[in-house]
């Protein structure tokens, strides 16, 4: 490409060791275009142009010395839920006290570690409980396809950032789509790997850190540095000699289960079910064994959900100051007091469903080696709004595709499969097998080699 912001993370690094190219002239580029694009976008938190500029040069001498990371002078963004040493987390809402985050999360040490500019941090929803750029604290984050639509969420400032090229390294996080539903709605790729790859602190049930990026050979290069256990997070799997290196496997032979309905919320968009099935094609001209994948989320399991991350967020708004608890958006204060008064059977019997999903999810996928789904049933949506329903009686209708893999522990990607007639992109869910990570980023490098070329990223000047 003719523009250096655009390169991927894995031509820069070989840019840089063949001294073609500098982290400093990379990174100046970079921020010139970030201030150009994030007047409209305002997808970053804590963007410090010249402490990114410093961190460049130190990188640079690092590789004229010979010293240099496996990512050295690569700029990444980081979202904000995920701590940066020195850098207060709001955690997207106003409501939250800010302090200084007293040393890097796991993530984010190993990719300081690996030589990468840490650029800024991403914006996201009050609590990361929206599939949404709508925040009480950030500014309004805004989808580059369309800055009258929603990047989605809660990954929204990586999602934008990375469609607008700020960069070719975005780290996320997802709990219930949080990762793979901003990458379909901007047109780029995340993976939410096995439950445990990556190191989280605080861990939580279902809540991974994964990457998003323009290209699987990227994210590869994410996962070789930010993979492998941690002590801070008992969860964390233990060491694996894993080949990251999204290799397109074998087509032939290989059953890919076409699941074209979640079995629960918003009914499945005619340009997106069209857009997967043509995905599903394409495998199957390849010589793969397609076969379709009955819907299994029950209307039980997303409600038992809903009544537990209810009465979760409630026991962390609640105790708050009147002041405080004021600031928060309407649409999350509202879904969250839904949970006060909830009884423990009730609370239990929601935790339960986490279970019963997970279950659900692997019996369903088991005879296959790989399952496609659309990533959301409906293509971005108006820019201000919480959900596509915006509806906080009715939270989780978009989310029927994602979830369950959440809870099922197996690694879920969104890669863009097209567009709609109207120019938005639509996400293709490839999801693997628990723990073969590797083998859905080879499916996914696949899939990119039979898409073919995209359509040229959004410019802001």
């Amino acid at each position: 490409m003719s523009d250096i912001a655009d390169l991927s993370a894995v031509a820069l690094v070989e840019a840089f060791r063949e001294k073609r190219l500098s982290p400093v002239e990379v990174t100046r580029r970079i921020a010139e275009r970030i201030e150009a694009a994030e007047p409209r976008l305002s997808a970053l938190y804590d963007w410090r142009p010249d402490e990114a500029l410093a961190q460049a040069r130190r990188a640079e001498a690092r590789w004229l010395k010979g010293e240099a990371g496996p990512l050295d002078g690569v700029p990444v963004t980081i979202k904000e839920n995920v701590a940066t040493k020195g850098v207060p987390m709001p955690l997207g809402t106003a409501a939250r006290e800010l302090a200084a985050a007293p040393e890097d999360a796991p993530a984010a040490a190993r990719l300081r570690e690996a030589g990468c500019v840490i650029l800024a941090k991403t914006t996201m929803p009050d609590y990361g409980m929206l599939s949404s750029g709508l925040s009480s604290f950030h500014p309004l984050t805004r989808n580059p396809w369309n800055t009258d639509l929603n990047p989605g969420g809660s990954s929204a400032g990586a999602g934008a950032a990375a469609a607008a090229g700020y960069g070719p390294l975005h780290v996320g996080t997802d709990i219930g789509g949080s990762i793979r539903l901003p990458a379909g709605w901007c047109g780029v790729f995340g993976l939410k790997p096995s439950f445990g790859r990556i190191p989280v602190a605080p861990p939580f049930f279902g809540r991974v850190i994964g990457p998003m990026t323009r290209t699987v050979a990227d994210a590869a290069l994410m996962m070789r540095v930010m993979s492998g256990p941690d002590l801070r997070d008992g969860m964390s799997l233990p060491p694996a000699d894993l080949a990251w290196d999204a290799c397109p496997p074998a087509i032939r032979g290989l059953r890919i289960g076409l699941q074209r309905e979640a079995g629960i919320g918003l009914p499945v968009d005619p340009e997106v079910r069209a857009c997967v099935e043509r995905a599903a094609r394409m495998f199957e001209e390849c010589g793969a064994i397609v076969e379709p994948v009955g819907p299994f989320l029950t209307r039980e399991m997303l409600d038992g959900l809903d009544v537990f991350w209810r009465q979760r967020a409630w026991t962390d708004i609640g105790p708050l100051p009147e002041a405080a608890r004021s600031t928060i958006l309407p649409y999350i204060l509202r879904w969250a007091e839904g949970g006060r008064d909830r009884t423990g059977a009730e609370i239990y019997n929601g935790l339960n469903q986490m279970g019963v999903m997970r279950d659900a999810a692997l019996a369903a996928t088991a005879p296959f080696d790989f399952v496609l789904s659309p990533v959301a049933p409906v293509v971005a949506y108006p820019a201000g709004m919480a959900s596509p329903i915006d509806d906080p009686t009715k939270p989780f209708e978009h989310i029927g595709f994602t979830v369950p893999f959440n809870f099922s522990e197996q690694p879920s990607a969104s890669v863009n499969a097209g567009y709609t007639e109207a120019g938005l992109p639509i996400g293709l869910q490839i999801t693997g097998r628990r723990f073969d990570d590797v083998g859905v980023l080879g499916i996914a490098a696949a899939f990119e080699m039979m898409r073919g070329p995209q359509r040229p990223w959004p410019e802001f000047g």
